[in-house]
């Protein structure tokens, strides 16, 4: 853990590097197109963060049939990637304003700021006033082991290919599962994702089940690393990484004010 948390004195979870990645939309149409003949063999799994075989759990339900073309549902803002490739925009890209995360799903003071500051940010979303732009980082895997964080990482890849990031998203951080354990598991993953309307469905499941977003996931983790960023959460306006306390609804107003989004 390392004293960096938008850029302040805060305690938050330290970064280490990583390596490249590129597209994976094909992959992951292929692998919607045979995920079928695979989706017998996680589903009766435990969807308990623990992952252990056996352990205690909701049974996660079948997927079910796809539906077309993936729409924001009513109330959810919209996401895409962006052409650098790991770039995750939730709202209006043409908004006035950008607000750059930068997270690591295992880290439990990004659950803080979101659990914190979620409801706030969506709201400037869905005002047209802000873009939300996420970088998401995996290096709490090295540091405690497992695969959590890219399995997570890799889910809200697939999550924006369906639409569905911003709900998924805040999920992820309100059942993260202690940091120390490799909690976010495929189970897990597809269980918060049941709870997501319109989530569900052949593609997103056989995206989360073969880790098609691999590449996003390592390529993801390397722009966290070249940005030049030391830990997270570091969250910025407009390109200024804020300063002072962003873990709580009131430091992060008086931070949204000073750059006239109050």
């Amino acid at each position: 853990m390392l004293g960096v948390t938008a850029a302040v004195a805060l305690t938050g979870c330290g970064g280490s590097g990583g390596s490249g990645g590129g597209s994976d939309d094909a992959k992951a149409r292929a692998s919607a197109s045979s995920g079928a003949s695979a989706d017998s063999a996680s589903d009766s799994d435990s969807a308990s963060p623990s992952g252990a075989s056996g352990a205690s759990g909701v049974p996660v339900p079948p997927a079910p049939p796809a539906t077309g073309t993936p729409k924001p549902a009513p109330g959810t803002l919209p996401s895409r990637l962006e052409p650098d490739g790991t770039t995750i925009t939730v709202g209006d890209p043409a908004a006035p304003h950008t607000i750059s995360v930068y997270e690591d799903p295992r880290c439990p003071v990004c659950a803080r700021f979101e659990k914190a500051n979620g409801a706030k940010l969506t709201a400037l979303a869905t005002a047209g006033r802000v873009r939300l732009q996420y970088t998401l980082a995996s290096f709490l895997d090295d540091n405690f082991g497992g695969g959590g964080s890219k399995r997570a990482v890799n889910a809200l890849r697939a999550a924006v290919a369906a639409n569905r990031f911003a709900p998924l998203h805040a999920l992820v951080y309100a059942r993260q599962p202690e940091e120390s354990r490799d909690g976010f598991t495929v189970p897990f993953l597809l269980q918060l994702a049941g709870q997501v309307p319109g989530l569900r469905g052949p593609a997103f499941d056989a995206a989360v089940r073969g880790q098609t977003y691999a590449s996003f996931v390592s390529g993801s983790e390397h722009a966290f690393v070249a940005s030049g960023v030391q830990g997270t959460p570091t969250v910025s306006i407009d390109g200024k990484r804020l300063t002072g306390d962003v873990l709580t609804p009131a430091g992060f107003e008086a931070a949204l004010k000073q750059h006239g989004l109050d």
